[in-house]
């Protein structure tokens, strides 16, 4: 059953993706990161693929799997990024 949709996620979470967008060089990309950390960060207890497909609307499991085994993103860059991100909130 779908219970979630993208854009169900609370507006901090796409400004927060935002800070992210010009490491992808597609409107796709940016949309299948969100849709993946939106997989991590949902209430499902298994964070493979085809959950996190299965649980949202507008999610297919091809999509994630092409982002993240295929499309072309430099996995080193976000992680720095995140690590900036993370270091600039207060709360971590």
């Amino acid at each position: 059953m779908k219970e979630t949709t993208p854009a169900a996620m609370p507006p901090c979470f796409d400004r927060w993706c935002q800070r992210f967008d010009d490491i992808f060089s597609h409107i796709a990309q940016k949309r299948e990161f969100r849709n993946y950390i939106g997989g991590l960060l949902g209430e499902s207890e298994r964070k493979n693929l085809s959950q996190m497909a299965n649980n949202a609307l507008g999610v297919t499991y091809h999509r994630l799997h092409h982002f993240l085994t295929e499309a072309p993103w430099d996995a080193q860059q976000v992680n720095e990024r995140r690590l900036v991100v993370m270091n600039q909130c207060s709360q971590t």
